[in-house]
């Protein structure tokens, strides 16, 4: 029965890595050599920034294959050097990339040896590297429903600022911030308006009084932005019948 090897290696920028691992076998009939990568995954491989994202790959051969090799490279950047393999179990690899490694199209060759060393198939695959950049934090600031108290049916008018932390706290422009409510003695919010962000990132908004209870505003985020939820802002709301 024949062993089956299994080579880890990091990646490295502008450099190819190889993996190999040696295979022994009882005699068998002669047949077609066949190699081929058969699945890469994940692909694409997405890396975060500060972390290891690792992808395998797994090959299949006929039986008169006794070691395969694996490198992997970017396209378009000149391979520098080979990395050192630990050989373990199986014609599966495991590469692990960071965010030093390049962005874009890379091939895996897949290389296969008979007992006496000589190369005798090989196949190439492509995947694509991509590094899932983090997202900037942001917040809402001096959110406000005004005023503080007001008659059934009349207008509440919201306002705040949608700010990014880049190196200080900075406006949004453009982006969508829900205003929600919750009424007194219940447990759920309920959405009431919606307002895109202006200059220096403030946004305004309104909605008719109906209840007593509690607003706050939230932005959901997006590629780039972390969302954010301001502080909440209570509004009593009193009936046409209500006197002071």
């Amino acid at each position: 029965m024949r062993k089956i090897a299994l080579g880890i290696a990091s990646a490295i920028v502008g450099g190819a890595m190889l993996l190999s691992g040696a295979g022994a076998a009882a005699a068998a009939t002669k047949t077609d050599t066949q190699l081929k990568i058969r699945d890469i995954t994940p692909n694409p491989v997405v890396v975060k920034a500060g972390a290891e994202t690792t992808a395998y790959f797994d090959i299949g051969a006929s039986s008169d294959v006794k070691k395969v090799e694996l490198s992997v490279a970017p396209e378009g950047v000149r391979t520098l050097r080979a990395k050192d393999v630990k050989d373990l179990e199986g014609w599966r690899f495991a590469v692990g990339f960071t965010e030093g490694d390049a962005t874009g199209k890379w091939s895996a060759t897949a290389v296969a040896f008979d007992s006496a060393g000589k190369e005798i198939a090989k196949d190439t695959a492509f995947f694509s590297v991509e590094l899932q950049k983090s997202k900037s934090e942001t917040r809402i600031s001096r959110f406000s429903a005004d005023p503080y108290k007001i008659r059934k049916g009349k207008k509440i008018e919201f306002s705040g600022r949608l700010q990014v932390n880049d190196e200080g706290w900075e406006g949004v422009r453009g982006e969508k911030v829900n205003v929600y409510f919750r009424a007194n003695g219940s447990s759920g919010w309920k959405w009431v308006a919606s307002a895109k962000t202006r200059w220096g990132g403030k946004f305004y908004a309104e909605t008719r009084a109906y209840k007593s209870g509690t607003f706050r505003a939230v932005f959901s985020g997006d590629d780039e932005l972390q969302g954010a939820t301001s502080r909440t802002d209570y509004v009593r709301v009193y009936g046409s019948w209500w006197r002071r």
